[in-house]
């Protein structure tokens, strides 16, 4: 190899190496949880997609200062039981290293038949958890402190869930009930469609799994919501 071809050759391979060490990471890929639905069980099969998010996808309830990254986090779409009694698909997004279990525990709440209203993420409540609460949302994800309190919430790390907040309230160590519109459920001895009660499949899917419920709680009881710090 003479002068000049050695020196192209080191030139092209410093250039090669400059280019991969520059090139981004491939994207995280998406994957799917698919359950069959049992024999006779009427239901069409479990489906959840859990994909990538980006900053722009999360809007205002992600921003720069927060606890995790865009990165950490991750949207699933998934199979879950109206109060029409009709397959709808919902979305949350969750921590990364909580998806594929949240994946497989919703799957449990859809095969035991529990009902869940709406499942959308907060951004389209403008981040707002009272209009998200108040809408009977179910979601998981957003940046923001603990209720009454200045600390992040587990929700700021995507690693909490609310069920159904209307029929689940929270209650205050004072007695305030939210959202307001959930008073009529603090009775707990209802049993009322959407409603989560001790040992009912809906606890037992996310404790059996190490989640704690809130509504074991002595003061505050938050009804609606699961965490798993």
């Amino acid at each position: 190899m003479n002068l000049r071809t050695r020196v192209l050759a080191i030139i092209t391979f410093t250039f090669a190496a400059v280019l991969a060490l520059a090139a981004p990471a491939p994207a995280a890929t998406a994957q799917t949880v698919e359950v069959a639905a049992p024999a006779g069980s009427g239901l069409a099969p479990y489906i959840a997609v859990i994909r990538p998010v980006t900053a722009e996808r999360l809007g205002n309830s992600w921003h720069e200062g927060c606890p995790v990254g865009p990165d950490q986090l991750r949207l699933i779409t998934l199979s879950h039981l109206g109060f029409d009694g009709a397959v709808h698909r919902g979305e949350l997004i969750v921590n990364a290293d909580r998806a594929f279990e949240v994946a497989r525990t919703f799957a449990d709440l859809y095969f035991g038949r529990f009902p869940i209203e709406r499942m959308e993420t907060v951004e389209k409540y403008n981040s707002d958890d009272d209009a998200s609460m108040a809408a009977n949302n179910t979601s998981a994800f957003n940046c923001r402190a603990i209720t009454g309190g200045t600390a992040w919430s587990n929700h700021s790390y995507g690693r909490a869930i609310d069920i159904n907040t209307v029929q689940n309230p929270y209650i205050s160590g004072s007695g305030a009930v939210y959202p307001p519109n959930g008073a009529p459920y603090v009775d707990r001895t209802q049993n009322v469609p959407g409603m989560i009660h001790a040992g009912d499949v809906t606890e037992q899917a996310f404790t059996t799994r190490g989640w704690t419920w809130g509504g074991s709680w002595d003061t505050p009881i938050d009804y609606q919501h699961f965490e798993k710090p």
